[in-house]
């Protein structure tokens, strides 16, 4: 497991958010600490991907205040500030199918380049090297120029992991991330995935189904339901009783 350090990397204080007036998130605090392994867990529908949204800025809250690096959310640019602190992993990879795996790692880089050298990257792919050692470091340096539209689910997640590693982001918010892989590969995928925030010191932060991956690869489990913390707790006390508690079904009614 990891040794995270004192220091909050992200805060959550007071933040909430609702879409036509159904509430998504409760007004909930917390603060993650720098090199922490947070997994969040908790039935479909109980406002997972609404929070790791909120904590990557995606999304902003309704009511109270989002921190990330010392700096509120709201404060930080779209471009190299944001992409320095934090990245995302979606359940959807986010990759162009018609570009190829190098075009698509080195997408890491656009909060960095400006326009003109973005668009002459499309032509001429910039700083090849760098999309060269993340693919070597997740497996595929093999495929660097293949059309990415025929990699299978689990290499296109980890051109995904490659482009974070790219764009070297402080905080990586994974969203379901082995949720359309087989139980073999999601574990493969979380042995990467778990590998490069250790590696590199990132604080990782993941939704999930899968408890038996949040004990494995996780120091810490936030439990959610309806929008609210249920648990908050290390992965060690992750009993039956406490997921009984988050998983029990609603009365019909």
């Amino acid at each position: 497991m990891t040794h995270p350090t004192d220091t909050p990397i992200l805060k959550v204080d007071g933040a909430a958010k609702a879409y036509s007036g159904r509430r998504a998130v409760a007004p909930l605090s917390l603060s993650i600490g720098e090199g922490e392994r947070v997994a969040v867990l908790g039935p479909s529908g109980s406002g997972k991907t609404t929070l790791l949204h909120l904590m990557a800025g995606i999304i902003r809250p309704d009511s109270g205040g989002i921190e990330l690096g010392g700096r509120s959310i709201s404060d930080l640019g779209p471009g190299r500030e944001a992409a320095g602190l934090v990245g995302v992993i979606h359940q959807q990879y986010d990759l162009v199918p018609h570009l190829s795996v190098a075009h698509n790692v080195l997408a890491g880089r656009l909060g960095e380049w400006g326009v003109l050298r973005s668009l002459w990257s499309l032509i001429s792919p910039q700083d090849l090297g760098l999309a060269e050692d993340a693919l070597e470091r997740v497996g595929l340096l093999d495929r660097l120029y293949e059309r990415t539209s025929r990699l299978s689910g689990g290499e296109q997640q980890r051109v995904a992991i490659a482009r974070l590693l790219v764009q070297d982001p402080r905080v990586i918010v994974a969203d379901e991330p082995v949720a359309s892989l087989d139980p073999a590969r999601a574990r493969d995928l979380m042995i990467l995935l778990s590998g490069v925030a250790t590696d590199t010191g990132k604080t990782l932060i993941s939704s999930l189904h899968s408890t038996e991956l949040a004990m494995d690869f996780f120091d810490r489990a936030i439990g959610l339901r309806n929008g609210a913390v249920v648990f908050d707790i290390p992965v060690a006390g992750l009993n039956k009783a406490a997921l009984d508690d988050l998983y029990l079904l609603e009365p019909a009614g």
